[in-house]
């Protein structure tokens, strides 16, 4: 009876245990056919329909949130997403959805013209003059621009001053005060801390990593932001005095003034803006512009939901994207493994004839680069034309995996270059004595606890020596793939490499692009050397699906958590980078 007994509870424990999975299935059956009936549901309830673009429309192009190179799909979860107080996502825009917006403004009857309302859209100056182009080419089809803000960031205002009137708030602001670039050092922050940062760098000019042993910029590092800070106000001031008739010297005098803290008439005295209105009065003027009481405003996205028509043509250009800095295996920008797997996705399409690449990025893994560079290479062997689109930036591993193509586009107020490598490895043996943690060890060889003892205990000269030489390898391979790209010298390439930043229309006199254009410039071009008369357009990564956004709400991730794990990672191992420095420009 007692061995019966012991014998029936071991026979029923796995069949609780089988039940208990039996149970966590349907529970996740059932979870995950509510979550495919809520987007169904959801799809229908929050899902823009296509607009049917009706007479006397008015595009309204707003100003604000953050511009990215590729706008995302309609989102079905955008309403609940907005209304979550735990999820906190800026507005993106995509350049891709406006310019499309603009050229199809521009040749449709139906829409009579573009209202511009807002001006705190956060974006480059290489961004802004893209969008500021598509406008002005708008205006040749003899359709009216107007503006209206309750405060203009400058470079909104360098956009805006295309309009043929700029209404503005009675209380508004317009930011015209020159342009500045500031980085912050960390170096008397890490002697506290107790951490050496470790350089290993080839470039005069290479000054991203001069935050970690100065504590002001270099002579170097100076003369080439000033320069480019330069080139990029001269660009605005002189588009500016194009579009509002006010003298470039004059332009220079007012932002000496400051004009963010001047009072709201001198904007009008001075021709900044034509007329300071209150909002609610703007629709008497758009009444106006449009020339009947009925007029309809469209926004970006229901202009971007107009079904076009589209190409039958076969032959396919393949856009691909590539924005953000660039990594190795993960990351939210250009990942080197997912970037690889799209261009062989792309050289097994029989129907892709050419490729413009449109690159957005200051560099990153010096390995990635590599990776994407011979990617780039195995398309050409196919016998697929590659272009080069340059947005706001395509620097360092940004130029690495431009430099191979057949023609390079670049912005004249690109940056770019920065040809040059660093690597960057802490060493964290005095905060380590200081927390009376000590570490210890045995190995089989010389150098076998190389990449934990040169964070733990520092580098000895032996191992700098070696890391010094591989990153020096590693700029020898840069310059050659640069050299190889643009048909040049070795030493050419050197003498203007050393890690300096450029801009676009200095980068095309000294050899590093060969026209300056924008993407739709790009894309002529590689239709050109295709050979193609009919083509569509196929466009890379695809959109982020909306259901991925939605489950990233259930994230529980905390920043300091997110946080912890990039120090983590920034401490286990070397860095290798061939990375732009960074430089906010306001």
């Amino acid at each position: 009876m007692q061995n019966f007994t012991v014998r029936n509870e071991r026979e029923q424990q796995p069949r609780k245990k089988h039940g208990c999975l039996w149970t966590i299935c349907i529970f996740i059956l059932l979870y995950v056919g509510m979550c495919a009936w809520m987007g169904y549901m959801m799809g229908g309830m929050f899902s823009t329909p296509a607009t049917k673009l009706e007479a006397n429309s008015v595009y309204k192009l707003k100003l604000s949130g953050t511009l990215v190179e590729q706008g995302q799909e309609n989102n079905p979860f955008a309403a609940l997403l907005n209304y979550n107080p735990y999820y906190n996502q800026d507005e993106t825009v995509g350049l891709d959805n406006l310019l499309d917006n603009i050229r199809l403004a521009k040749k449709d009857d139906r829409i009579l013209g573009i209202y511009l309302e807002g001006g705190s859209l956060s974006m480059a100056p290489a961004s802004a003059k893209t969008l500021r182009d598509a406008l002005l080419d708008f205006k040749t089809s003899g359709k009216w621009i107007i503006a209206y803000a309750s405060n203009y960031g400058q470079t909104n205002y360098y956009v805006a001053s295309v309009a043929d009137k700029i209404y503005l708030n009675p209380t508004a602001t317009i930011d015209w005060n020159g342009l500045s670039a500031q980085k912050m050092y960390y170096t008397r922050l890490m002697d506290k801390l107790g951490i050496e940062m470790q350089i290993l760098k080839v470039g005069t000019f290479k000054s991203a990593v001069e935050p970690y042993f100065r504590t002001s910029m270099s002579d170097a590092d100076r003369l080439q932001t000033q320069q480019y800070l330069t080139g990029i106000w001269d660009e605005m001031k002189t588009a500016v005095s194009e579009s509002r008739h006010i003298g470039v010297e004059q332009l220079d005098q007012y932002a000496d003034l400051y004009m963010g803290l001047q009072p709201q008439e001198k904007y009008i005295e001075y021709g900044f803006a034509d007329t300071l209105l209150y909002v609610q009065d703007m629709d008497n003027v758009l009444r106006l512009y449009s020339g009947t009481e009925d007029y309809n405003l469209l926004s970006t996205n229901s202009l971007t939901s107009v079904v076009r028509t589209p190409s039958k043509a076969k032959n396919k250009v393949a856009v691909v994207y590539a924005e953000g800095e660039i990594t190795d295996n993960s990351g939210s920008g250009i990942v080197g493994t997912d970037m690889v797997k799209t261009f062989k996705k792309i050289a097994k399409d029989d129907d892709v004839k050419a490729v413009v690449l449109r690159v957005n990025s200051p560099g990153g893994s010096a390995d990635a680069s590599e990776q994407i560079w011979h990617a780039i290479q195995t398309l050409k062997q196919k016998g697929l034309p590659v272009v080069v689109s340059m947005g706001d930036y395509a620097a360092s591993g940004g130029y690495y995996i431009s430099c191979g193509a057949d023609y390079i586009f670049a912005e004249p107020t690109t940056l770019t270059g920065s040809i040059g490598i660093f690597g960057t490895i802490p060493n964290m043996s005095k905060i380590l004595d200081k927390a009376g943690l000590d570490i210890d060890g045995v190995g089989t060889n010389a150098h076998s606890d190389l990449q934990t003892n040169m964070v733990y205990k520092g580098m000895n000269p032996d191992e700098f020596r070696m890391m010094q030489t591989m990153v020096e390898r590693g700029y020898d391979l840069f310059t050659r793939r640069c050299a190889n790209g643009r048909g040049m010298t070795q030493d050419a390439i050197k003498q203007i490499g050393e890690g300096r930043v450029w801009l676009g229309k200095d980068a095309l006199k000294i050899g590093l692009v060969d026209s300056l254009g924008n993407i739709d410039n790009a894309i002529e071009k590689a239709v050109e050397l295709a050979d193609l008369d009919m083509y569509s357009l196929a466009y890379y990564p695809e959109k982020t699906d909306p259901m991925e956004e939605l489950l990233s709400m259930f994230d529980n991730t905390t920043d300091e958590e997110r946080l912890l794990m990039k120090v983590r990672e920034f401490c286990s191992k070397p860095r290798v980078m061939a990375l732009m420095p960074e430089v906010k420009i306001q």
